[in-house]
């Protein structure tokens, strides 16, 4: 009973990831259509989705597979601050590496 309870948390989990990300695509999808200050091609969406899916689905591990604790938040921490640089690193260049968007 307890392991599928953890299945359908887990589940759950997945399905709020999937949304979630598809919510945050549609921004600049939506904001394509009113205005010419947002240009996101097809490989932008792409590199976009796999980013917010790939950290997603790194919460979900750490959620799934550490206790609540220190451990647990400092690795959640890691991950949104890792989100947050690489995002930044791709949309404006802060670090200047070459794969950087200006």
């Amino acid at each position: 009973m307890r392991n599928q309870q953890r299945l359908q948390g887990s589940k759950l989990r997945i399905t709020i990831i999937l949304a979630i990300t598809a919510v945050l695509l549609s921004i600049p999808l939506i904001a394509m259509q009113f205005t010419n200050e947002v240009k996101w091609t097809p490989s932008d969406f792409a590199v976009a989705a796999i980013l917010l899916l790939s950290t997603g689905i790194a919460i979900e591990l750490v959620i799934r597979n550490l206790r609540p604790g220190t451990t647990r938040t400092i690795m959640l921490i890691v991950i949104l601050i890792s989100l947050f640089l690489i995002w930044a690193e791709l949309a404006v260049g802060i670090f200047g590496t070459p794969f950087a968007g200006s």
